[in-house]
């Protein structure tokens, strides 16, 4: 029982002391300390939604040090109040704002010059100009389109106009080959001949037409060779070096209509072009184109005979009246019986052969204007027409006397002659290249032979056959020899 009344007294005490009560109710009852241990949780988040920009580490506000009010000496309650008085449970919002207002505002002098901010102004490059969106940009395209536009047009302008100009021609030329042909147009579609009575289009610059149905001719082919003009290309070339529209004129004779000569009439130029180019010129009519002053043609015309007497025979006076009065739109006139066309090389290892020839009376017109033709130039034409078909009854009626036609046969001789000489070794080493050949393919058949006694026949007969040839040749050389003696 003493014992009992020393200890409660002592406990009592205990309980009453200060600081005993601090120990358990520090977590609890000092509610500054909470939410500053609230404040100081969640600092790092709030850090997060500062200025990315800002690297600088911003420290946090200094805890304001609460200064306890003295302690009551009641045992039963101890309170600790703010030294600003304020609420303990204030507003959080309010909280940190008073915390950043705390912050010392010289600490970040200067901040901003070392550290660009997004206020900062924007630094535009220029945009280059191909990247550019104007009409400069694209002048290329303008310049294609607009060719392309200029190439369509003139393409259609050219071509009507290539068209006016058969057909004008064609209006005015329609009667007298009426009147010369049984058959005019025909276009070769049908295996019956009938006469379409119009041109045959082969291209824009190109128009035909086939006459035939007339005494001592299988027929007659027209070309009309206009000027590119739907070629914007070509007009342009033709501004550098003009050049005129043509009318060529083909008739093919049959074989007993023509006697053997070579003639020809028209420009020096074409006259020496044609010399060189055309197989029956250049082996028939050797000498130089020689002038036509004789039969009153001018100076701007020259001659390509085979003999003296083939032109007395052609340059008759109607002949000569049609050539002077038209001499500036003819280019050439070519009668032959040895016609094949210009020089034809053949090719190396194929044998050569005398190319075939016809009878052929060939016409070159150039149409008046040099380019700048006109529907009523074409009209100027029908006169030409007219020198055609008497040409045609001209050489039908031309002759030559008996030496003449000596002479004649023997040109065609020598020329004979002189292409088998000059084709002698081409065709030797043509046959010597079939005899190998052949015995290459002989040689393979036995040696592919799988029967060994039937090759060994074969090879005994191949021996005796090269043998008996080889005989043959020497009993051709005693027979020489002995004539020889």
């Amino acid at each position: 029982m003493r014992h009992l009344v020393f200890l409660l007294p002592a406990l009592l005490l205990l309980l009453a002391l200060p600081d005993t009560r601090g120990r358990y109710n520090d977590d609890f009852d000092d509610g500054e300390d909470i939410a500053e241990f609230d404040d100081n949780d969640f600092a790092e988040f709030e850090d997060v939604g500062e200025d990315p920009a800002v690297d600088v580490e911003k420290e946090p506000p200094p805890r304001a040090a609460p200064s306890s009010t003295p302690v009551e000496d009641d045992e039963d309650e101890a309170t600790v109040e703010n030294e600003d008085g304020q609420d303990e449970f204030e507003d959080g919002d309010a909280q940190e704002q008073d915390m950043y207002s705390k912050y010392d505002n010289e600490e970040f002098e200067g901040y901003e010059k070392s550290n660009p901010s997004f206020k900062d102004t924007l630094i535009y490059r220029e945009v280059p100009a191909h990247l550019q969106n104007s009409w400069e940009s694209y002048y290329m395209e303008i310049l294609m389109v607009t060719g392309l536009l200029a190439y369509i047009m003139n393409y259609i302008i050219g071509k009507n106009k290539n068209s006016r100009l058969a057909q004008a021609w064609f209006n005015s030329h329609r009667e007298l080959l009426e009147s010369n042909f049984a058959l005019v147009g025909d276009d070769g579609t049908s295996k019956e001949a009938t006469s379409t009575g119009k041109l045959n289009q082969e291209n824009e610059h190109i128009y035909n037409l086939w006459c035939s149905g007339r005494v001592c001719c299988e027929g007659m082919l027209i070309q009309l060779k206009f000027l590119k003009r739907q070629d914007l290309l070509n007009v342009l070339a033709r501004m550098m070096r003009p050049v005129c529209d043509q009318v060529q004129i083909k008739v093919t004779l049959n074989d007993d209509d023509m006697d053997t000569f070579v003639f020809a009439v028209g420009s020096r130029k074409a006259m020496a072009r044609m010399q060189k180019e055309m197989q029956d010129l250049s082996e028939f009519c050797g000498d130089k184109p020689k002038s036509g002053a004789k039969f009153g043609l001018p100076e701007s015309l020259s001659i390509l005979s085979e003999m003296g007497e083939v032109t007395d025979g052609v340059m008759d006076n109607k002949m000569a009246h049609y050539l002077t009065g038209n001499a500036d739109k003819i280019e050439s006139i070519h009668f032959s019986d040895q016609f094949s066309g210009p020089k034809v090389m053949q090719e190396e290892g194929q044998p050569l052969k005398l190319p075939e020839t016809k009878k052929t009376l060939l016409f070159t017109f150039n149409v008046p204007g040099m380019g700048n033709t006109s529907p009523k130039d074409m009209d100027s034409l029908l006169p030409l027409m007219n020198l055609v078909i008497y040409s045609i009854d001209k050489v039908k009626k031309l002759r030559l006397n008996r030496e003449g036609k000596q002479k004649a046969d023997r040109n065609r001789a020598r020329v004979e002659e002189n292409f088998l000489k000059q084709t002698h070794n081409q065709r030797q080493e043509a046959a010597q290249t079939r005899r190998e050949e052949k015995k290459r393919a002989e040689k393979e058949r036995i040696m592919n032979e799988e029967d060994p006694e039937r090759q060994r026949r074969l090879e005994e007969a191949a021996q005796r056959r090269d043998q008996k040839k080889l005989e043959k040749k020497q009993m051709k050389m005693k027979q020489i020899k002995v004539k020889a003696m």
